[in-house]
């Protein structure tokens, strides 16, 4: 048995990140957490639980009931030499605020020349599944992605949940972590130190293959694994390739894989039309064009708002059944 085997620990992902946070303000005086129901109620998902009684209300904020105000008052801590982290409860929420992270935390930097640092990280849910209805399940991550200024991070895996929000914290320019709501229970193993899981420059091949690139990122990592398993079985290996980082996207590691395989079914959560997944497209399209045995596909969310009823939204979500469809066609043939 390795030494990281040996230290290996099993947690969920939402443990992860209340490990990370915990380890960020013990490492750093100037971490806090702020955000609405983060202290006394413990986060609406409750990944900050017990970390008032450990830090204190001065370090454990709860806000009002105003996304512009507190990530204002994030962005201009940050501004004043603090390292906040700010938890916006969803993703739809943060469009209250996006005045504030797209005007002010992008820009400012720039337009003061390099004189103004703004190290936030803003933390936020996304992602549809569990029959929240359509006003919060929204996955609006390349909306961030497409802003210069910022750096937008997705961990899908327990380990890149607890160790990504290190360097983010690190990192002298805003930070925006999306966390998919689905994976808040999932479990996995995480060593006891960072390794390639604290890089928030590269994508990760979580599975390796020689017949076709899958491309994702979040919860739709897992449905590609998923859809993986079962293309092995019939004898097509699928790469899954976990982007991690959405802004700025690791275009040699798409580019490198689809030149391996010489095919990519792209899933994203975001509706399709000017999704991430349609940049990603146009990348391997611009780049990898003469490599391609086949279209470029793309898996996506229904264009309509997410339906409340359970058998709806998942008909409407890139299940494993539309991913399975897109790389049987890609790979030429049903199976």
């Amino acid at each position: 048995m390795s030494a990281t085997e040996a230290t290996a620990r099993t947690m969920s992902y939402r443990e992860a990140l209340r490990e990370a946070i915990r380890e960020g303000m013990q490492a750093d005086e100037r971490v806090f957490l702020t955000g609405e129901d983060v202290g006394a109620y413990g986060g609406s998902f409750g990944v900050s639980r017990g970390l008032l009684d450990e830090f204190g209300p001065e370090r454990i904020r709860d806000t009002p009931l105003s996304e512009a105000a507190f990530v204002g008052a994030g962005i201009g801590a940050a501004m004043g030499g603090m390292r906040p982290i700010v938890e916006v409860m969803t993703v739809n929420f943060s469009l209250l605020a996006l005045d504030q992270i797209v005007n002010n935390a992008a820009t400012i930097p720039h337009m003061s020349g390099g004189q103004v640092q703004i190290p936030v990280v803003v933390r936020m849910t996304t992602g549809a599944g569990r029959q929240l209805a359509a006003q919060h399940s929204h996955s609006l991550e390349g909306w961030y992605a497409h802003v210069p200024g910022l750096k937008v991070l997705a961990p899908a895996t327990v380990a890149d949940a607890r160790w990504m929000l290190g360097p983010a914290l690190a990192d002298p320019n805003p930070v925006i972590v999306f966390e998919h709501g689905s994976l808040y229970n999932r479990e996995g193993e995480i060593g006891d130190t960072a390794g390639p899981a604290g890089d928030i420059t590269r994508a990760s091949i979580r599975r390796p293959g020689r017949d076709l690139t899958f491309v994702a990122y979040g919860q739709s990592v897992w449905t590609a694994l998923e859809a993986a398993e079962t293309l092995a079985s019939e004898g097509v290996e699928a790469e899954v390739l976990d982007l991690r980082v959405l802004r700025p996207l690791d275009t040699d590691a798409v580019i490198s894989s689809v030149t391996r395989t010489h095919r990519a079914v792209i899933i994203d959560e975001m509706w399709r039309t000017g999704s991430l997944a349609a940049e990603v497209s146009a990348l391997i399209t611009e780049q990898a064009f003469y490599e391609l045995d086949a279209p470029v596909g793309r898996v996506c969310t229904q264009e309509l708002p997410i339906p409340y009823a359970g058998h709806l939204e998942q008909a409407a979500l890139p299940n494993t059944t539309r991913v399975l469809a897109a790389a049987r066609e890609a790979v030429g043939g049903d199976g």
